[in-house]
């Protein structure tokens, strides 16, 4: 007979442990993106223009860059579980103030602060997902941990479009707020403590390993790939918003809410990559999934509202992909030691691709609308696509970074 606390110690074990990193996931993106079909009504109700209130994202990104390239440096040392949950509460604290902000300013400048918070929940997670899983089951316990971000994603938006359109914006901060504190006393029960944590040796100055980073070629083409994939999440999902408000669609705030619902298909894609990954090849998989982005925003300029959706599920779930394929291939790259500056790096260059995408493509738009839009996205895939091609070539003999 099974004692209750050694249940609870097998809660926090195998099972425990992806549902705590699947909440990490869903977590860190709750609130990141629930402005992405409020941009309409933001633009109404604050007389701003697209590009103005696309700044709402673009500030919490660039937060997230900034933050992420301080903790690629000071990273090393941190308590992985702690770090993560103290993150999780003060974001949930920012996010509830949040919702008292009176003009454009004021709450881009809250948004700012939940960047700057957010990476101390999704960075760390990646580290602690490389350090705690054997090298042939990350690929699987990291496309939990991003099936937890597609849902985070997915509730954020969904209940941002809902709301908004019923009561207004500023309730969406003060549920998703709750729904953070939550969260965090939940992974504080489930998350079990680091028990491979690196520590940086005292002799060991805090750039070394951000320079070391610096020197490898297959890091720089992840960090690469990073800036071009959040660039083609965040641009085809801001300016999306404005066509769908457009003729022929003349879609509603809480319409375009709904059609948000294509994130299930990325999770759905997600969790299946995890296991295919692992015998495909990561370098094969980016490939595939830039290849599926590609196809899904060029399914976007067709004018039928099911073939726009359509566009939509398949453009996401290839980025989710390849969010699996790169953050995977961080063990393989990054020496032991230096992980989390590897991860932090990526995630640097991959925010501020997304600050990129959220103010780029609205300089486009005026220009050539949304047809502008998917061309300059399809810009940036193709590039991605080629460097994933050339930049995780062999090494050491094994012709995939995953060994089978």
């Amino acid at each position: 007979m099974v004692s209750p606390l050694e249940e609870k110690t097998e809660l926090r074990g195998g099972a425990g442990q992806l549902l705590a990193v699947f909440l990490c996931g869903t977590l860190a993106f709750l609130d990141l993106y629930c402005v992405q079909p409020l941009l309409p009504l933001l633009s109404r109700v604050m007389h701003a223009s697209e590009s103005a209130v696309g700044l709402t994202i673009s500030a919490a990104t660039l937060g997230v860059a900034v933050s992420a390239m301080l903790l690629a440096v000071f990273g090393e040392r941190l308590d992985r579980k702690r770090t993560i949950v103290i993150s999780m509460t003060a974001l949930a604290l920012s996010t509830l103030m949040t919702s008292t902000a009176h003009n454009l300013v004021q709450l881009a400048m809250w948004r700012l602060l939940e960047g700057l918070l957010t990476p101390g929940i999704f960075i760390i997670t990646i580290a602690y997902v490389t350090e705690e899983w054997p090298a042939l089951q990350v690929p699987r316990a990291m496309s939990v941990y991003v099936a937890g971000t597609v849902f985070g994603g997915f509730v954020g938006r969904v209940s941002g479009g809902l709301l908004g359109g019923r009561v207004g914006w500023r309730p969406v901060f003060v549920l998703l707020g709750v729904l953070g504190l939550c969260g965090a006393a939940a992974t504080q029960w489930l998350l079990r403590p680091a028990t491979m944590r690196r520590v940086a040796k005292k002799a060991e100055s805090i750039w070394t390993p951000v320079m070391r980073n610096l020197r490898s070629t297959r890091l720089l083409a992840t960090f690469a790939i990073g800036f071009c994939m959040l660039f083609t999440l965040v641009s085809v999902f801001s300016y999306i918003t404005f066509y769908l408000t457009e003729a022929p669609f003349l879609l509603s705030t809480d319409a375009i809410s709904w059609l948000f619902s294509v994130y299930l298909f990325g999770l759905v894609a997600t969790l299946i990559a995890g296991t295919v990954l692992a015998k495909v090849g990561l370098r094969a998989g980016m490939l595939a999934a830039v290849g599926c982005c590609l196809v899904g925003v060029g399914l976007t300029l067709i004018h039928l509202l099911p073939v726009v959706a359509l566009g939509l599920a398949v453009a996401s779930s290839g980025v989710f992909v390849a969010q699996v394929c790169a953050n995977s291939f961080l063990r393989d790259a990054a020496p032991a030691g230096g992980r989390v500056s590897a991860a932090g790096m990526y995630i640097c260059s991959y925010y501020i691709g997304g600050t990129v995408g959220g103010v780029l493509p609205g300089l486009v738009w005026r220009m050539a609308g949304w047809p502008g839009c998917a061309g300059l996205t399809c810009g940036f895939l193709v590039i991605a696509g080629v460097t994933a091609f050339f930049g995780w070539r062999e090494k050491n003999g094994w012709a995939e970074p995953v060994p089978v």
